[in-house]
């Protein structure tokens, strides 16, 4: 029995971008193979990613297969035909603290419901934050505080120079205790406010329990911070060469980078079967 067929894969999780799609953004044909060929034997393939499920829509439309969605740091998942069957958002007395501490400081905010972004306005780096990844542009609605009690928010994002987002991040996790959590996914310039316990970890384990499937039998991919649960509570967590010194550390495999195919890589090695070759004749010999 090939180790392959020993790990007996039959969930594969995956981050976007930094892990599946290369540094311009792209998705190769090697990793559209890759998860063509997933599908084919019957694997049923997850998409985890920070950003919303519009994100993600160039991506299911190029593979051309069904796939369950974890979006907004695991705060929405989605079955295969694209409706909702679990959320989690954030309290509004946390948004209102987090937000005005956060201005006050002089960070733009973006708020995150569902599908929609919003923002008091719209500025150039939401848009470069926003617009290369396949996102919707923020709306500009004001005054944020204004809306907190009417319209559900799964997400907050804080937007500063590297140094002042690491600074609200220290100042943040001080003042609210635990009542929010933290996370930044390889991008300096951002800091993401999620509910206590939200996570792509997190909601990887309720797809897992939704699914009836044992982490033993869960490959998942990923490259930031993010991922990291993800990537320790499935049974063959992997990381992208591009990835983070930590997210490597945490992963149990390390592959080429998003740039080389990583993804491909893993999956052949570690969920698709080993092609039977034929034995060489002796004139190919």
């Amino acid at each position: 029995m090939s180790d392959n067929a020993k790990l007996n894969i039959k969930l594969i999780v995956t981050d976007i971008d930094g892990t599946l799609l290369n540094s311009n953004h792209e998705l190769s044909e090697g990793n559209i193979a890759a998860l063509k060929a997933a599908h084919a034997q019957g694997i049923k393939i997850a998409l985890a990613t920070g950003k919303t499920p519009e994100a993600a829509d160039f991506v299911r439309e190029r593979i051309g297969i069904p796939t369950y969605g974890i979006y907004l740091q695991g705060m929405v998942l989605m079955d295969t035909d694209g409706k909702t069957f679990y959320q989690q958002t954030i309290h509004p007395d946390n948004l209102r603290h987090v937000i005005t501490y956060a201005e006050d400081r002089g960070f733009d905010m973006m708020a995150y419901s569902g599908s929609k972004i919003m923002s008091r306005t719209l500025t150039q780096l939401m848009r470069d934050l926003t617009e290369p990844y396949h996102e919707p542009l923020p709306q500009a609605v004001g005054a944020l505080q204004n809306i907190l009690w009417t319209t559900p928010i799964h997400k907050l994002v804080a937007l500063g120079e590297p140094r002042q987002v690491t600074a609200l991040r220290w100042q943040l996790n001080t003042q609210l205790g635990g009542k929010v959590r933290l996370v930044q996914a390889g991008i300096p310039t951002m800091l993401e406010v999620l509910p206590q316990n939200g996570g792509k970890g997190s909601a990887l384990k309720t797809l897992m329990k939704e699914l009836s499937i044992g982490a033993e039998h869960v490959l998942a991919l990923g490259d930031a911070e993010n991922d990291i649960e993800m990537l320790q509570l499935a049974g063959v967590g992997v990381a992208v060469g591009n990835a983070e010194d930590k997210v490597k550390a945490a992963a149990k495999h390390v592959v080429a980078s998003n740039n080389d195919d990583g993804f491909a890589e893993a999956l052949e090695q570690f969920a698709l079967p080993e092609l039977v070759k034929e034995p060489e004749t002796e004139a190919q010999q």
